[in-house]
């Protein structure tokens, strides 16, 4: 018989066991990007609402026969969950899945499908706890949701804290010792009326689900992909990894070469006479090495720095101060000191980078964060600019991701606000008279990330009413990279002859300077065609947006609503490229941009055949009418919460990176303000249910459109009035902000199953299995559309679905 309302202790299991699978999806994210690739993010949320999805199926097939067996079905899921966290990605592990081989090798597709359904597992077992729930309970099921809202958001910054504490293989442990724990509460609240044998036997299962928890998390080891940079170095005879230190923000490798000496200098000339001091390698998710350099003091040991494009600015005239945005392991800073500079601030986001070179290795880096004319900074470089009133005679930027990972596509999936439209505006504006913005690229070929920051700069300063850009700036290349200066004024003839002679004396070529001719180009790294150079006359004069329209690849300017500045791909150049696969041409597709379609797909497919075809083919089962007043109007409400929920979600953690500044903090800050203010609004529901429940649901949804249409049409003057407030300020408001939108976002959801609870019983698992079967291809549509249209287009589409489903209440 059901109960009236389920008891505190109750909500609170159900709050851990969200909370910890809510954790367990953020993890896996952390754990793919280490032994992967950072773009499984997105797959990571699918297969995630995958296991919700199919739980649908599950319940709505199976409701009778576990409502009978309610506590013991509750407790075995969550004591399934438990067990297979660490066992489901253990299994992962031996996977032989690589994702730069998708395209060429079919079973890759095999194992990527395999991955997705193995890892959806634990989530499938936590959904049935929630699902089994809203059916047990049908009258109480706001407070349900609110329980489980309540409890995402506390895991969403639990796993921020965890992570800060413990390497990430080890919170899998964590992970399993709460999901038992909220088994211990949901069987003391059910024991009550059990016989002794019976509680013998579940303890005694607790004791093997613990017992073989541990067993499997003590020799559980990160199977990094051997195509990383960490992996790779390795393999070199002598060379080991020293330290480790985790973060939400990365895990930290330190390598030692014993043997064979590193030499890490990108784009280094091939004129150089000197070589790098000795050197230790730090990797950031086993890749994006930068180096720590053996400094004594002497500055004639780094003068291998002055080899390279990047120093470019301090050869034009002398500098009295300089920004350096991402200093890292300190390269940067070391070549601005060789150059004697005065004053030079330096912003870094990780701290455990700082730590890493300020403390732990001081000594071997020479001090130099301790160096009187260095001051440091911890934060995000967009957020350090906005914030400051400093003017400086050069901001640099320079190669602050992976070349490996850039070549092959695998950052195309990746935001960055440091490389917008907004951005580059915001650095011109804090230059001095005279002074310089210096940006650092790889170069790919065909090239496409040199080009695309140009039509970036040439944009910003067009809406910066500068009429002369042509006159600003100055481009050059070596045979790895290219930097490209953009001056606040005109480039005088005494700074175009240090140009000349700095790039001769070093074998670098010239692409672009105000006046530049056609025989001073592509003289010593030699391609077919002087591609750079006819690509910035083209940019900088009369018919440059007809040449980023015609070009191969993406070089669109980013802007703060597409901030996709690695998203190269068009699907125009697709027949061109597959054909050149088996001869070296990986590197011209954006791989990570296409495995996104692939998830997309795989998606879609498993959603229909593992949840919409059940569900479709069980109607006469589940005891579902066709009609009008059956299942079409569940359907639809249902799959456009499903959709519209993750759209508006997905952009507004993205809009507010900017104004919190710090990625990962921001994410935590605006996923927990969303998911807690939903719970808040699940509970007020309550109170809008009954006979009229479908009048009032225009409330909560006339709310999500007016907030989501004032913040996202008002976001740029919003992000300028915030930027100005102190960072406890902003996170304030920013929660004040989030609040109100994620309390009305958490109503409709509640109101029709209480709904359904009244009049359709047996259609509560049915509409939670069809609203999972919509979120699963949620997030990664959303990314897809983010790309493609910009977050404006993504916010307004989930509106438009949050109104259809108004009018189809069931």
């Amino acid at each position: 018989m059901t109960e009236a309302r389920p008891t505190g202790s109750y909500l609170l299991a159900i709050a851990i066991i969200s909370a910890s699978a809510l954790a367990y999806e953020v993890l896996l994210m952390r754990l793919f990007s280490i032994i992967q690739w950072h773009h499984f993010a997105y797959m990571i949320i699918s297969l995630a609402l995958l296991g919700y999805g199919v739980s649908g199926v599950f319940l709505a097939l199976n409701r009778d026969a576990l409502q009978r067996r309610f506590p013991a079905a509750i407790t075995a899921n969550m004591l399934l969950f438990s067990l297979s966290v660490p066992a489901c990605y253990a299994l992962a592990q031996i996977i032989p899945f690589n994702p730069e081989e998708i395209l060429w090798a079919p079973v890759q597709l095999f194992y990527l499908l395999l991955l997705y359904l193995l890892l959806a597992l634990p989530f499938f077992c936590a959904a049935n706890v929630i699902g089994l729930s809203f059916y047990h309970y049908q009258t109480r099921v706001s407070f349900i949701y609110a329980a489980d809202l309540t409890g995402a958001g506390a895991g969403s910054v639990g796993i921020i804290l965890l992570l800060f504490l413990l390497f990430p293989e080890k919170i899998l442990t964590v992970l399993t010792g709460l999901g038992i724990a909220a088994a211990i509460i949901v069987s003391h609240y059910s024991f009550r009326a059990r016989p002794e044998d019976t509680k013998f036997r579940f303890s005694a299962g607790i004791i093997v689900v613990l017992a073989a928890t541990v067993a499997m998390t003590g020799w559980l080891r990160l199977n990094v992909s051997p195509y990383k940079g960490e992996k790779q170095m390795l393999r070199i005879p002598g060379a080991r990894i020293i330290d480790r230190y985790s973060s939400p923000l990365g895990l930290i490798s330190v390598v030692k070469s014993a043997i064979t000496p590193l030499r890490h200098a990108p784009g280094l000339s091939l004129n150089a006479t000197t070589e790098p001091p000795e050197q230790l390698a730090v990797f950031t998710d086993a890749d994006g090495m930068t180096a720590i350099n053996r400094y004594d003091g002497n500055p004639e040991t780094l003068s291998y720095l002055d080899q390279t494009t990047s120093a470019l600015p301090y050869h034009l005239r002398s500098l009295q101060n300089v920004l350096i945005l991402g200093a890292g392991t300190g390269s940067d800073i070391l070549q601005a000191h060789y150059h004697a500079i005065p004053r030079i601030d330096a912003v870094e986001l990780n701290p455990q980078m700082i730590d890493l070179v300020e403390k732990k290795y001081a000594d071997f880096a020479g001090h130099i964060y301790q160096h009187p004319q260095v001051s440091l900074h911890i934060g995000e470089a967009r957020g350090f600019v906005a914030t400051s009133d400093e003017r400086y005679d050069l901001i640099n930027i320079s190669l602050l991701d992976a070349f490996g990972a850039s070549a092959a596509g695998l950052y195309a999936l990746s935001e960055s606000y440091l490389y917008t439209e907004q951005a580059i505006q915001a650095d011109l504006r804090h230059l001095s008279p005279g002074g310089y913005l210096s940006i650092t690229r790889w170069i790919k070929m065909p090239p496409r990330d040199t080009l695309k920051m140009l039509a970036t700069v040439v944009n910003a300063c067009k809406a910066l009413k500068i009429k002369d850009p042509q006159q600003r700036i100055v481009l050059i290349r070596s045979w790895q990279t290219s930097t490209l200066l953009v001056k606040n004024g005109a480039f005088t003839d005494q700074e175009i002859d240090s140009l000349k002679r700095f790039s001769r004396d070093r074998s670098f070529d010239l692409a672009y300077y105000p006046g530049i001719t056609a025989d001073e180009v592509n003289r010593f790294n030699i391609l077919p065609q002087p591609y750079f150079h006819q690509a910035a006359k083209a940019l900088l004069g009369a018919d440059g947006e007809t040449f980023i329209k015609a070009y191969k690849f993406n070089i669109e300017p980013a802007t703060d609503d597409r901030p996709y500045f690695f998203h190269f791909f068009k699907w125009k150049t697709l027949p061109e490229i597959v054909p050149l696969l088996g001869q070296g041409g990986m590197s011209l597709l954006e791989s990570g941009y296409l495995l996104l379609i692939a998830a997309l797909l795989q998606a879609l497919l498993a959603s229909l055949v593992l949840i919409a075809l059940p569900l479709v083919l069980g109607k006469d089962r589940l005891g579902i009418k066709s009609g009008a007043q059956g299942y079409r109007p569940v359907l639809i409400y249902f799959v456009c919460l499903g959709l519209a929920f993750f759209f508006v979600e997905i952009a507004f953690i993205q809009k507010f990176i900017l104004i919190l500044h710090h990625p990962i903090y921001a994410v935590t800050a605006v996923l927990c303000t969303f998911l807690i203010s939903a719970g808040a609004g699940s509970l007020f529901s309550k109170r809008l249910c009954g006979n009229r429940a479908k009048a009032m649901i225009r409330w909560p949804v006339a709310g999500i459109v007016l907030f989501s249409a004032i913040y996202i049409l008002g976001f740029e003057s919003l992000t300028g009035a915030l930027l100005e407030l102190g960072g406890g300020s902003r996170l304030l408001f920013s929660i004040l902000l989030i609040a109100p939108l994620g309390f009305f976002m958490g109503m409709p959801f509640p109101m029709a199953m209480d709904s359904l609870g009244r009049t359709a019983p047996t259609l509560i698992p049915w509409a939670w299995g069809i609203n999972g079967c919509a979120s699963v291809i949620s997030a990664i549509l959303a990314t897809l559309i983010a790309m493609q249209f910009g977050f404006t287009v993504l916010v307004f589409l989930a509106l438009l679905l949050y109104v259809i489903a108004a009018f189809n209440f069931p």
